[in-house]
């Protein structure tokens, strides 16, 4: 079967013409992003640094790392940047024997990136030393887990590949049911209490035995209900999320479901479609749809709260929790903040020419990466 990957921004342009028309006006224009509504900021954005390492993060495969106050970024070239945390400034810069695709898992004393050839690369978080290279067969595009039993790499074919930490030996390998046609990107495996949580282009999770890569359970957050390849897109590109018992995941043109690990199927489903992990905040889970609409429901009734769709068309990034509120960047380079409580927008910065593609929040500090790889912190 011949895969047919179609590039997300692309795809989300033509999709939004035809979802869109049911939220917007007669006179808005439905192939723009939704005007920014005035407000009255009470939360405040203050920037702190910013630091350009000049590399094509349209897709969002470039996340800094952290270890300690010092973040660890490297870029397309293979140039791996330690920076400090605090002022932005370049503690050390070490050039790989490797360029680099996706990138950066740090963890258990280890680096680990994917280059655009298949291959996982491990160096030494204490001294940028190589450790071992491992190629899986298909391309990567998402960041790989790391654990102590296992590297977990998710692959564009499919596979969820475990390497072992220690020399990059394949341990196990599983392959999931690919579709012809997916949307561009995979999501990132989740790692707890030994086991390996995992969603995949066919609208499904899997749960798997670190060590052995037994198949605990599965499901399917939405089922196919479209009479053509395009309306049947059902990727689920975020990871899932473990919280209160529950197991929370979305995928495209699907659902928001949450499994019941006890009972190893799903409990509660909603219709959502995102490309994003739900945000669990003060009790509520928060989700970014692909069209820009944000909806939250109660953590304890998983009954809706709030709708928030001032920010249709808007190409959201992620968001993370900031000093007890949601953050999230846009396609203009602005960072919005909304209460979690009520949905209205609090605060807001432009940062950036380009889009944000990825949000991330340590303590008092909020960084943000656009799509060409330059890396804001905020306070």
């Amino acid at each position: 079967m011949i895969k047919i990957i179609l590039n997300l921004a692309l795809f989300l342009v033509i999709s939004s013409c035809s979802i869109l028309n049911f939220w917007a006006d007669d006179e808005e224009n439905l192939e723009e992003p939704r005007p920014l509504v005035d407000i009255q900021p009470s939360v405040e954005l203050e920037r702190s640094w910013s630091r350009n390492f000049n590399s094509d993060n349209e897709l969002g495969n470039y996340r800094p790392g952290f270890s300690g106050e010092t973040i660890l970024i490297t870029s397309e070239e293979g140039e791996l940047f330690r920076v400090d945390a605090n002022r932005g400034n370049i503690l050390q810069k070490d050039k790989l024997n490797h360029s680099v695709s996706v990138s950066n898992a740090v963890g258990f004393g280890k680096i680990v990136f994917a280059d655009s050839k298949g291959s996982v690369h491990a160096y030494s978080l204490e001294d940028s030393s190589f450790l071992w290279s491992s190629n899986v067969g298909s391309e990567i595009l998402a960041l790989p887990a790391i654990d102590a039993k296992a590297v977990i790499v998710h692959t564009s074919g499919g596979e969820l590949v475990a390497l072992n930490p220690s020399s990059g030996e394949k341990i196990w390998t599983y392959r999931s049911q690919l579709p012809s046609l997916t949307v561009r990107g995979n999501s990132i495996p989740v790692v707890a209490d030994n086991l390996v949580y995992a969603t995949f282009d066919n609208g499904r999770i899997g749960v798997f035995d670190i060590g052995s890569g037994f198949s605990i359970w599965d499901g399917p957050i939405s089922y196919k209900e479209g009479t053509s390849e395009l309306e049947n897109l059902i990727d689920a590109d975020s990871s899932p999320v473990i919280e209160g018992g529950l197991v929370f995941a979305t995928n495209f043109q699907g659902n928001l479901t949450a499994f019941d690990p006890s009972q190893r199927r799903a409990v509660w489903s909603t219709d959502a479609s995102s490309f994003h992990s739900p945000l669990i905040i003060k009790g509520l889970i928060i989700v970014l749809n692909n069209d820009g609409s944000i909806i939250s429901f109660s953590g304890q009734t998983l009954s809706e709260s709030w709708t928030n769709e001032e920010y249709l068309r808007r190409g959201l990034s992620n968001a993370t929790e900031h000093d007890g509120n949601v953050v999230f960047g846009d396609i203009e380079g602005y960072l919005h903040v909304i209460n979690p409580l009520t949905g209205r927008t609090v605060g807001r910065e432009k940062i950036s020419g380009n889009p944000i593609r990825y949000v991330s929040s340590r303590g008092n500090q909020l960084f943000a990466l656009d799509s060409e790889l330059r890396m804001f912190a905020l306070n």
